[in-house]
């Protein structure tokens, strides 16, 4: 080879970032395939997107020109319903406004993963970052929103936010602890709980603090007072007239979400149960609305809106190419006591 003679990159691979050509050259593709995976559209095979992301990953990819992103924060959420996702908006909104950015929102249907073709109308989209809300996108979903330099928060996590990925939650351990030891204060012992879907890192988490709750308090654990829920109010009008026939029911119920706490209400009413003084029930969560049931629910507070701000506040820091103080943040559970519970009478 001479001098003057430009070197094959898979020969000797530079240092710095490389370009559309010298990944497509790596990679044995066109440059235009490689472009595709670039912009996150979806019309190239799997192994070839995974041989070109793991490329650019390696050795990183020098733009010839960035793309302005859109002053827009994309919030995404499993669902749009209740007074979850306003609570969690408000505080996005908080934050966006000052910057001048605008937030668009989208949900999933029901789904806590993005389909097939999410990620083209994001990326069309050019956000400034992505949040996403009980919810998160596939591992191939995040290498593309990174090798398109759009940040990603996840906020509340419905499973792993995936390694690397920022993240905002509540103190859902501690909460479940809270809950159960009010109600082990207020002198009751056969405690049942209504947990939310088994691939929730939250409600997990809310029954291992239930369960650390009894077990210091020395209460055995009954299996047949733990009812699995999906975060639903069908959840609390399903299993409470179950757990009324039991042989000893129990005296009061810790629902891992105030919409089942709505459910074991109207179970209630319909079994002619008083709350607070034939059951007490606690919630989770702290939707103003429930501040004016009858009676108002005790229930824990978790922050909703100031986890909005936070996942906010750190969009914007990665989207201005800043680093992260830390990755994982942890907002504090309230127990705000209001009239359904009170002490056990016999």
């Amino acid at each position: 080879m001479t001098a003057t003679e430009e070197p094959y990159v898979g020969d000797s691979v530079p240092s710095q970032p490389l370009t559309l050509a010298q990944l497509a050259a790596l990679a044995g593709v066109s440059t235009a395939t490689v472009s595709k995976v670039v912009n996150g559209r979806s019309e190239v095979g799997p192994e070839t997107r995974v041989l070109i992301e793991g490329l650019i990953r390696e050795h990183g990819y020098r733009r010839q020109r960035r793309v302005k992103a859109a002053g827009l924060i994309e919030l995404v959420f499993h669902e749009l319903a209740g007074d979850y996702p306003i609570e969690v908006v408000k505080g996005v909104q908080q934050v966006a406004r000052p910057h001048g950015l605008a937030v668009a929102l989208s949900e999933l249907g029901g789904r806590h993963t993005p389909g097939h073709n999410w990620i083209e109308d994001v990326l069309s989209r050019r956000p400034s970052g992505v949040i996403t809300v009980f919810s998160g996108p596939t591992e191939e979903q995040r290498a593309q929103l990174a090798t398109r330099e759009v940040p990603l928060v996840v906020l509340d996590p419905a499973g792993e936010p995936g390694i690397g990925v920022p993240s905002v939650g509540a103190a859902n351990w501690s909460g479940g602890l809270v809950a159960t030891r009010h109600l082990l204060e207020l002198g009751h012992r056969r405690i049942a709980v209504i947990t939310g879907p088994d691939f929730a890192l939250s409600s997990r988490a809310r029954l291992d603090g239930y369960r650390a709750a009894l077990d210091t308090a020395g209460v055995p654990i009954d299996p047949d007072l733990i009812c699995p829920g999906t975060f639903m109010i069908e959840d609390g009008l399903t299993h409470l007239p179950r757990l009324m026939e039991l042989p000893d029911p129990p005296t009061a119920v810790f629902t891992c979400n105030d919409g089942q706490a709505m459910g074991v209400y109207h179970a209630a009413h319909e079994l002619r149960l008083r709350i607070p003084d034939d059951l007490s029930v606690i919630g989770f969560d702290d939707m103003p609305a429930w501040r004016w049931a009858i009676p108002p629910l005790t229930t824990i507070r978790q922050p909703l809106t100031e986890m909005g701000t936070m996942a906010a506040a750190m969009l914007i820091t990665l989207a201005q190419g800043e680093p992260l103080q830390q990755n994982r943040v942890e907002l504090g559970t309230e127990l705000v006591v209001r009239g359904s519970t009170a002490p056990l009478v016999r």
